[in-house]
């Protein structure tokens, strides 16, 4: 009964309406910070950008290894449907949120705080659109999964969940050590 809930419509909206609200909330505190604390915005802006950051990367890193698990589970199974609803609400609930917060607040941070100049920072946008790339790769997954079409491997997910982790830290090193 208690998976049955967890896999209902009502409780995907739920979860939908959830992440609006948190969202609005979201954009409400920037604007709040804006009109109390004007003078450290920029430093705000990074932190919100940075929080974006690590949900995104969670769910970057996740999302891979349920579909390694879910690569196992039956087509049409009580386990493979609770994995549609786990993969679908972690792409629409938290990564899809966290990547759009990114890309904004990064996007802000590059024009006001850096003008849009440095090599780093050049380099550094490129492999947030490899990244994103990634991102899309899953968001292709979690379909393909949601109407049982073939899958691959368990071993494959397994080499895709590497390539968001390799990109992360090149992107921290250019942004720590700006290296040109």
């Amino acid at each position: 009964m208690a998976a049955e809930k967890q896999i209902s419509a009502s409780a995907g909206k739920r979860a939908s309406l959830r992440a609006g609200i948190a969202i609005g909330i979201f954009v409400g505190l920037i604007a709040l910070v804006y009109v109390l604390q004007p003078d450290s915005f920029s430093r705000w802006i990074t932190a919100f950008h940075v929080i974006a950051v690590i949900a995104w990367m969670a769910g970057l890193f996740y999302m891979p290894r349920l579909f390694v698990y879910h690569t196992d589970a039956q087509p049409g199974s009580v386990q493979s449907e609770t994995f549609k609803v786990m993969e679908g609400r972690l792409l629409k609930v938290i990564m899809n949120p966290a990547m759009m917060i990114s890309w904004v607040l990064g996007l802000y941070l590059a024009w006001s705080v850096y003008g849009f100049q440095g090599g780093w920072l050049h380099a550094k946008i490129l492999l947030v659109i490899l990244l994103t790339l990634a991102h899309m790769h899953q968001s292709h997954a979690v379909r393909q999964f949601s109407v049982d079409a073939p899958r691959r491997s368990a071993r494959y997910w397994r080499m895709m969940n590497e390539i968001p982790t390799v990109l992360m830290m090149l992107i921290v090193i250019l942004v720590i050590v700006k290296p040109f």
